[in-house]
């Protein structure tokens, strides 16, 4: 039996009898169920390991909902998309973060002259960051998210349908394989990352 605890934080305790250790997941109650449905599948902890059941399904990126995402309530909308899209979940923490960590995330745009407010709107509230997985997913997740600037992002695309201006456009996505690791290991440790087999692989990849 899975246990779950709650504490007065919003940390989501994540015990299970087949992860080495314990993950620990920030995250508010509607993000529960999910993980939870996790856990009782089974799923391993095995860290930055990017091997999964299925040859070839290994890249894995990350997508942070910003501050302007979270409060207007768009973290499901954004999560099904890449769900039905047919990526694997894999890792995922609500958190407020920190001058500290933004710098390291954003060290190519520090000496930018619009850093300051850049790092006062990440800030402003807490961020979803998630990592998923799948074929390509570096690549699609970017087509996904759409351009920088709403304002020439294409309809359908998360910034394209929930975003009008540069200053908030809700969503980020690692720009490269090799970014998509950085940013990994800056934003997760080890034991919240998970490895797990996704039972609907046979419909989505050629085996």
């Amino acid at each position: 039996m899975v246990l779950f605890q709650m504490c007065a934080l919003k940390n989501l305790i994540l015990p299970s009898p087949y992860c080495r250790g314990w993950g620990v997941l920030q995250a508010s109650k509607s993000y529960i169920t999910e993980f939870a449905f996790f856990l009782l599948l089974g799923h391993r902890c095995t860290g930055y390991s990017t091997i999964s059941g299925i040859p070839g399904v290994r890249e894995r990126t990350l997508i942070a909902v910003k501050p302007d995402g979270v409060q207007r309530r768009l973290v499901g909308q954004i999560m099904q998309r890449f769900e039905q899209r047919g990526f694997k979940l894999v890792g995922m923490k609500m958190l407020q973060a920190s001058e500290e960590l933004l710098s390291q995330h954003y060290q190519e745009l520090r000496r930018k002259p619009f850093y300051p407010s850049l790092l006062y709107y990440m800030t402003s509230g807490p961020i979803v960051v998630m990592v998923w997985e799948g074929h390509n997913v570096v690549r699609t997740s970017r087509i996904m998210v759409g351009d920088t600037n709403p304002s020439e992002a294409q309809a359908g695309t998360v910034r394209g349908d929930f975003s009008i201006h540069i200053s908030r456009n809700v969503v980020h996505a690692s720009d490269s394989v090799e970014g998509a690791q950085r940013e990994i290991q800056l934003w997760f440790h080890r034991k919240e990352l998970m490895d797990w087999d996704c039972y609907d692989h046979n419909s989505t990849y050629q085996l």
